[in-house]
């Protein structure tokens, strides 16, 4: 079975793949709305956009995400980031203490350095872990997770986290929600264009009086720029669910104790309201779906972004452990 540390290089390969494939999706989109309106400028303005993006994607993501979800940081060594978490969140001085030394012994136990904490203030029950690579690695928690969990349940929440770390699930997940967001926002930014922009001048007139390919270049755009978002969707499905799995089975080996992680994920099931500020480009980074556990009924559960509840804890609860 994989283990905490078996699929560290394959995640970076795939960090890597992913890259390449924003940087050729980008590129493709640059050049058929480049030719189709006879402006080189616009393939290069894509490609340069999409390196500068990939780079702001590996060096950057973990802010970015830690902002978007508003999480804020605390430290137990400095008081008055300590105050301003208490400020934030309603989390005072001890319990942020506890929750570091908590962090603390599970890095230890799993060879990590500790990883940043953060604290979400929002009352659903969620965490996720963000980093380019264990020395960079952070863990965010909400409000509600520290509330509702007893100390077992918290471990087990934050061995989970802490392994996606270990195994860099990090990397690739977090690199995902910059570049599926930006590949749709880039295919919106170009299907407006496309559609208001400059009708009827550029190439496509030409190709017109001329009989070119301009036509058929104008459809695999469209084509394109509609398709873009879905196949960003797909990768974001494809690297979630496995890794939900792999991170659950090598947190309890962690802890030594599936029950925890497993009563964990039952009272996260149990609480169905939705975050107060979820994001469809960060819901694979959630141990648990930020849009509440009824979101997807139907042919919408093809489209989630985490195994069924269900299935995680009776993993948990066939492993043997001694």
């Amino acid at each position: 079975m994989a283990t905490l540390y078996t699929q560290q290089s394959k995640n970076v390969t795939k960090t890597w793949i992913l890259m390449a494939c924003f940087l050729a999706v980008i590129g493709a989109l640059g050049y058929v709305i480049a030719y189709v309106y006879d402006d080189p400028v616009i393939f290069d303005i894509a490609i340069i956009f999409s390196i500068v993006m990939n780079i702001a994607g590996y060096w950057y993501s973990d802010k970015i995400a830690l902002a978007v979800a508003r999480a804020v940081a605390t430290n137990p060594d400095d008081q008055q980031i300590t105050s301003v978490a208490a400020a934030k969140t309603g989390i005072d001085g001890s319990r942020q203490l506890e929750l570091n030394r908590l962090v603390e012994n599970l890095a230890i136990t799993a060879g990590l350095p500790k990883p940043r904490v953060f604290i979400i203030n929002d009352p659903a029950p969620n965490a996720f872990a963000t980093g380019r690579n264990k020395e960079h690695g952070a863990v965010a928690v909400t409000t509600g997770l520290l509330n509702m969990m007893d100390r077992s349940e918290l471990e087990g929440v934050l061995a989970h986290e802490l392994s996606h770390i270990g195994n860099r699930d990090t990397l690739l997940s977090t690199v995902v929600v910059i570049l599926v967001g930006l590949v749709s926002i880039a295919s919106d930014i170009f299907l407006r264009s496309a559609l208001w922009g400059g009708v009827g001048g550029g190439r496509r007139g030409n190709d017109r009086e001329g009989g070119g390919i301009g036509p058929v270049l104008a459809i695999v755009g469209f084509v394109l720029i509609i398709l873009s978002p879905i196949i960003a969707t797909i990768i974001q499905l494809a690297i979630s669910r496995k890794r939900e799995y792999l991170a659950d089975a090598s947190g309890a080996l962690l802890t030594r104790y599936p029950e925890g992680l497993a009563n964990a994920l039952r009272k996260i099931e149990g609480y169905a309201k939705p975050m107060q500020h979820p994001s469809n480009a960060m819901a694979h980074l959630y141990i648990s779906n930020p849009f509440g556990a009824k979101a997807f009924k139907g042919m919408q559960k093809l489209f989630m972004t985490h195994p069924p509840t269900e299935d995680r804890i009776k993993a948990l609860e066939g492993m043997d452990i001694k």
